[in-house]
């Protein structure tokens, strides 16, 4: 997998339109379609793509700190929204796309920095205009859970 590191790297809106949510992911995930810029940011990228579901791998580190020496709360948040986003976006059709419309996290833990996680996004529900999912936060090594959330995501099939 690689990222983003101009917008031309980007893919156009066709090419995303063109293609299934899950046929995308799975693009992002083997390396033929790069992943969003801000997957560098939060140092996360996808590893397992299946219908409704999706796995990121990570570690954050000391550019994710808040002043206090813990990783920043915006840090969980943002990888939990990407997380159930994507399994989200693995249910949306050819011509659809996506958006959050609102999430919610639970912190449980702090997670030390360096610590290797995995952050697994699942769907309960993918109707017509709106989806549901759920997301964990945990050791990639023990299992801990560090921070779980939801989400609502708008589905919005764009006229072409």
């Amino acid at each position: 997998m690689f990222f983003a590191t101009s917008p031309d790297d980007l893919p156009s809106r066709d090419k995303v339109l063109s293609m299934s949510g899950m046929a995308f992911m799975e693009a992002v995930r083997d390396g033929r379609q790069a992943g969003p810029p801000i997957g560098r940011l939060m140092n996360c990228r996808v590893s397992e793509v299946d219908p409704g579901r999706v796995v990121f791998t990570g570690t954050p580190g000391f550019d994710h700190m808040n002043p206090v020496g813990g990783i920043h709360g915006g840090w969980y948040g943002t990888v939990l929204d990407s997380c159930m986003g994507c399994a989200v976006m693995t249910k949306v059709a050819q011509g659809s796309i996506y958006t959050t419309l609102e999430y919610k996290i639970n912190i449980n833990r702090a997670i030390p920095a360096g610590t290797d996680i995995l952050a697994t996004g699942w769907v309960v529900h993918a109707g017509r205009s709106t989806a549901v999912a759920h997301g964990e936060i945990r050791n990639a090594k023990d299992d801990t859970l560090y921070a779980s959330g939801s989400t609502t995501c708008l589905i919005m099939a764009i006229p072409g």
